[in-house]
């Protein structure tokens, strides 16, 4: 089990955890504020845009290709950004944080 933390566009954090799918999926279910999922996860939208935390990065692995050109259309988008519909849920990710992009 993975627990995340999410840190919203208003300063506020809210901690979640989850095992299966994908951090969207988790976001969503939880009512995340500002993780929409439009695309059902698919990587053909970016609402559910994130910021990882700089020392997290290495437990999210790196983009894809197809969602660094996704991410290239995002608002506020950095190297620290990532589509949460692509970062699989694992133990590995317990205790990182993300920032939900404006």
């Amino acid at each position: 089990m993975a627990k995340i933390t999410f840190i919203t566009a208003d300063g506020s954090s809210r901690a979640v955890e989850g095992h299966t799918g994908s951090v969207m999926e988790l976001a969503v279910s939880h009512g995340i504020p500002g993780i929409d999922g439009d695309c059902g996860g698919v990587c053909s939208c970016a609402t559910c845009h994130v910021h990882v935390a700089p020392e997290d990065l290495d437990k999210t692995g790196q983009a894809s290709e197809i969602e660094k050109d996704m991410l290239e259309l995002a608002d506020g988008a950095d190297e620290f950004s990532r589509l949460c519909c692509q970062i699989s849920l694992s133990e590995d990710l317990d205790g990182i944080q993300l920032r939900v992009a404006k």
